[in-house]
């Protein structure tokens, strides 16, 4: 059978477009729950706008709004820590899009760097071609921060009409999205037991630490875990 050619490099850059739009357009629309559980959980309209357009770094987002939903201002302190260390993992991608990413230019760098998130990356990462592989990264990462910027304005603005949100529920919905946007990742063992032993000590520690500290607990355990590779070293041998 004879081997097919690879697709010319104008189909290649037509598919990073497609990708680009169709991954923007679907994670975008998850800023109206953002919103709504920003305001949910004691920000005003503007303050949950700005916290989009400045941090916009979905997973911090919601977990920042997750503990200033159980603690309110007093949790605030930690409710910045736990966004911080989820907001980590932006500096990895960083230097994976480097050489990846055309950066020429103060204003192009600037740009790159507020738009390297999970989905851009991954939709970088999945070209064959350096130039669609850009292409994908720029489309995906303007299409989702115009889109997720406007969908928070709106979900803020529906949580505000809604008046008290917890007699809708929404004041324990943002765990439950922060459950939701982690469950996809807990495929392999050592990640369940990094998790199940995180939610053990967060569970433990809750009673006697202040809202969002037993989270930053948690997390330093996840981190020895992760780092010395216990889980993982152990189901080898």
């Amino acid at each position: 059978m004879e081997e097919q050619s690879p697709p010319p490099a104008p189909d290649l850059r037509r598919t990073a477009v497609r990708d680009g739009l169709a991954v923007g357009v679907a994670t975008a629309a998850y800023g109206i729950s953002f919103g709504a559980l920003s305001v949910a959980a004691g920000l005003d309209v503007w303050q949950t706008c700005f916290l989009s357009l400045v941090m916009f770094t979905g997973g911090s987002q919601f977990a920042l709004v997750g503990v200033l939903a159980s603690g309110g201002v007093a949790a605030g302190g930690s409710a910045i820590a736990t966004a911080a260390l989820l907001g980590i993992r932006n500096v990895v991608y960083g230097m994976r899009m480097k050489p990846v990413v055309d950066t020429d230019g103060p204003i192009r760098r600037v740009a790159a760097a507020w738009v390297t998130i999970d989905e851009s990356t991954a939709v970088a990462l999945a070209q064959t071609e350096g130039r669609s592989a850009r292409i994908g990264f720029w489309v995906t990462g303007v299409v989702i921060f115009a889109g997720w910027n406007l969908t928070t304005l709106l979900g803020a603005l529906i949580g505000d009409a809604l008046g008290d949100t917890r007699a809708w529920g929404l004041d324990a919905a943002a765990a439950a999205a922060f459950l939701g946007l982690l469950w996809p990742r807990l495929k392999r063992f050592q990640a369940g037991a990094v998790a199940v032993g995180a939610a053990l000590v967060a569970t433990v520690t809750m009673p006697v630490l202040m809202p969002g500290l037993p989270v930053l607990v948690a997390a330093v355990v996840a981190f020895v875990v992760g780092w010395f590779d216990l889980f993982s070293r152990r189901r080898a041998s």
